[in-house]
């Protein structure tokens, strides 16, 4: 059964992705009006029921010189692409290893590498141990936020944009959280095509609501709070998002 995640639990969960490193349990309690103790006890439980899983540094490897971020979009056999993420994570160099409801390119790849030999190498052992690279690219960049609706009543509603990758011959992915508001909310995939809302070269290629894994199609509701991963053959302008509620 999963476990009941109340308002505390919320606030606990929103101010430890916003920093957990100068986050205390004193701060959370005093806006939460409970007690340092109440959080601690907050914090043990949602690590013992999984849905806090860990405290993850946020490394900018490209300020370190010589070393480039890859993203690999690979593909495994559905029966094995548990196991075969968790062999990708053994692979000396990968950082993080995602796994995606989709037939092809079902795990997503991150690796950091210190230069294109080393970069070789990780693509080789992850070809190695059963996985089709359908593509690979460098990370830019990468932004994180916290998710809004666990926040206070005056944290940030507008955009955020979680996700950014640039692939090759000038396409983007973008992920980020269609903000409320946002002309694209409550609209299906197709109407907002129809309604000129989405450019031609946009795709909405991934949709996460509430943890689960959605498959966009025309029919496809947008909800405010979705996670919308957004495929565009060439590079999105600032305002190509505008109608996410995204700046």
């Amino acid at each position: 059964m999963d476990h009941r995640v109340d308002e505390i639990d919320k606030r606990v969960l929103y101010h430890l992705a916003r920093d957990a490193r100068n986050t205390t349990a004193a701060d959370v309690a005093e806006e939460m009006d409970v007690t340092a103790a109440t959080i601690r006890n907050r914090i043990h439980q949602l690590e013992a029921e999984g849905v806090l899983r860990g405290y993850l540094a946020d490394i900018n490897y490209k300020s370190i010189e010589g070393h480039v971020t890859y993203q690999f979009s690979c593909t495994a056999p559905i029966p094995e692409r548990d196991r075969l993420a968790q062999s990708a994570l053994e692979v000396s160099g990968v950082v993080s290893v995602r796994e995606l409801m989709t037939g092809k390119t079902n795990l997503a790849v991150t690796a950091v590498g210190s230069n294109t030999d080393d970069i070789s190498r990780i693509a080789g052992e992850l070809s190695d141990i059963g996985l089709d690279i359908e593509d690979e690219s460098v990370v830019e960049d990468e932004y994180h936020q916290p998710y809004s609706p666990f926040g206070p009543e005056d944290a940030p509603v507008g955009p955020s944009l979680t996700d950014f990758m640039s692939l090759a011959g000038g396409a983007e992915v973008v992920e980020f959280t269609v903000s409320e508001g946002a002309d694209v909310a409550g609209l299906t995939i197709e109407d907002a095509v129809e309604g000129g809302l989405l450019a031609d070269e946009m795709l909405v290629v991934g949709i996460e609501r509430e943890g689960d894994v959605l498959t966009p199609k025309g029919e496809t509701l947008i909800q405010t709070g979705d996670v919308v991963s957004l495929f565009s053959k060439s590079g999105l302008e600032k305002d190509a998002l505008d109608v996410f509620g995204s700046q």
